[in-house]
C-alpha cells in the first residue's frame, strides 16, 4: 500500500495545492489527447514526476496490481465482437490507449500520495473549497487515507488465516464469499471503533490545520499545471 513517506525531495517541499493542480492538469490533458505523440509526452512527464518524488516503481506496480489487471483486460474485451469478424482491432487499440492514460494518471497520483502528509491534503482541500463542503471533503479524504490501509491489512490477515487452515483447498466461490463476509464484518467493527475514538477525542470539524505557503518552486509548478490544463483545449 502506498503511503506518505518523509523525504527531502523537491516534490515533498511543494505546497499540496500546487501538487493537486498538477494532478488535475495532467488528468485533464491525459483524458483529452489520445494520439501517440501526446501519450509519449505524457509518459515522459509521468516518469519525471516519479523520479522527482523518488517513488519506488516496484512498490507502485504492486499496489496497483488489481487495477492493472482490469486495465489489461479492458482492451481484450473491447476488441471482441458478437459476430464476424469477431475481433475488431480498432476498438481494442482505442481501449488500450484509454487504459494506458489511466495507468499514467495512477502513477502521477502515487507521487502525490508518497510526498504529501494526510493533514496537508486536508488543509489544502479545506482552504481551497470554503465552508462546510470543504470541511466535509477534507475529512473524507483524511479518513480514506488513514482507514483504507487498515482495511487492506485486515483482508491480508483473513487471507493468511484461511491459508493456514487449508482454505486454499476450498472452491474459489467459497473462498471469495468467506473473505467478503469477514472483510465486511471487520470493516463495520473498525467503523464503530473509529466513531467511538472520534467522540472520545472530541472530534472537531474545524481543527487547527498545518500552515501552508507558496514558494518559488510552487510558482513554477503552478504555471506548469496551468499549461497542462490548457493543452486539454488544444
Amino acid at each position: 500500500m502506498l503511503t506518505y513517506e518523509p523525504d527531502n525531495t523537491l516534490v515533498h517541499r511543494l505546497d499540496p495545492r500546487s501538487k493537486l493542480a498538477v494532478q488535475i492538469g495532467f488528468a485533464a490533458t491525459a483524458l483529452a489527447h489520445t494520439d501517440a505523440r501526446a501519450l509519449l509526452a505524457l509518459s515522459a512527464v509521468a516518469a519525471l514526476v516519479l523520479v522527482a518524488a523518488r517513488v519506488p516503481l516496484r512498490r507502485t506496480l504492486y499496489a496497483y496490481r488489481f487495477a492493472f489487471v482490469i486495465l489489461a483486460l479492458a482492451p481484450l474485451l473491447a476488441a471482441l465482437a458478437l459476430g464476424p469478424p469477431w475481433i475488431v482491432l480498432e476498438d481494442g487499440l482505442a481501449s488500450a490507449r484509454a487504459s494506458y492514460r489511466v495507468l499514467l494518471i495512477l502513477h502521477v497520483s502515487a507521487a502525490y500520495v508518497r510526498s504529501t502528509p494526510v493533514r496537508d491534503s486536508r488543509a489544502a482541500i479545506q482552504r481551497t473549497i470554503p465552508g462546510k463542503p470543504g470541511q466535509l471533503l477534507g475529512i473524507g479524504i483524511a479518513l480514506v487515507f488513514r482507514f483504507l490501509p487498515v482495511l487492506q491489512g485486515d483482508i491480508r490477515t483473513i487471507r493468511d488465516a484461511m491459508a493456514a487452515r487449508l482454505g486454499t483447498e476450498r472452491s474459489a466461490v467459497d473462498r471469495a464469499s468467506t473473505l467478503a463476509l469477514l472483510g465486511l464484518s471487520r470493516a463495520f467493527d473498525r467503523a464503530d471503533r473509529l466513531a467511538l475514538a472520534m467522540q472520545a477525542r472530541c472530534f472537531s470539524w474545524n481543527p487547527t490545520l498545518p500552515p501552508l505557503s507558496f514558494g518559488r518552486g510552487d510558482a513554477i509548478v503552478l504555471a506548469f499545471a496551468v499549461g497542462l490544463g490548457l493543452t486539454a483545449f488544444l
